[in-house]
């Protein structure tokens, strides 16, 4: 592995670490209970390993079938590695993602929580699993209203069986992120959901401010994509 690369993921990676201990001293809070996940779509594994050497074992995925090309050969040299589902799922891939995946952050409907359920009683794994709301009510995006989270939530326990331990967000674009967060955060409180999985590069420590338990990032960590 080039040298140059492995130094510039651990300064990288190091960097980022320093600022969520910034953000998490400014909001009162610990920054061992924040984890931080490596966004590493749509980069290879040459470009994962330098993050990999440097002691870094939580990363995050968009999708089931590029996540399945590279990570099992890495999990093989790094076999503590967390790996977690960030992006949409399809039904038809719960089992490919109960199988390969540690989390999955993107549960929103009732259909793929059967399809999880069957999984995880299939395969005996029990990822963690966060409900993915949508906050801006965005209709071109992933995720359940805020409104129907609750209910949502009540049918993944006493339906499917499911234990959900969180919920995550992704703020619209154009919009300042805090409100979302908040919304969020509050969510969680009404629903006694200990885990929040919010903020990206450019607003994770809004969302530590927040009480995020789980941010994902990816540009700050591996650069920008090509």
């Amino acid at each position: 592995m080039d040298a140059d690369l492995t130094q510039d993921a651990g300064t990288r990676l190091a960097a980022v670490r320093a600022r969520i201990a910034a953000a998490a001293k400014a909001a009162g809070r610990d920054a061992g209970a924040i984890t931080l996940i490596a966004v590493s779509k749509t980069f290879g594994a040459d470009l994962i390993e330098p993050v990999l050497d440097a002691g870094h074992r939580t990363f995050g995925e968009n999708r089931v079938q590029e996540a399945s090309a590279k990570w099992p050969a890495l999990k093989t040299r790094f076999a503590d590695t967390d790996l977690h589902l960030i992006g949409a799922l399809q039904s038809n891939k719960a089992g490919e993602a109960v199988a390969l995946f540690d989390a999955v952050h993107s549960l929103d409907r009732d259909k793929l929580a059967r399809e999880i359920a069957k999984a995880i009683e299939q395969q005996n794994r029990a990822p963690q699993l966060f409900i993915q709301v949508n906050t801006g009510q965005e209709p071109q995006k992933a995720g359940i209203s805020p409104k129907d989270a609750g209910d949502f939530l009540a049918r993944c326990r006493d339906e499917h069986g499911l234990a959900v331990t969180g919920l995550m967000c992704i703020p619209p674009f154009d919009d300042a992120p805090g409100p979302h967060f908040a919304l969020l955060q509050k969510l969680a409180g009404e629903l006694d959901l200990p885990n929040l999985s919010m903020g990206m590069s450019a607003d994770f420590e809004t969302a530590i401010a927040f009480g995020a338990t789980h941010i994902r990032v990816g540009t700050a960590i591996f650069g920008a994509r090509g």
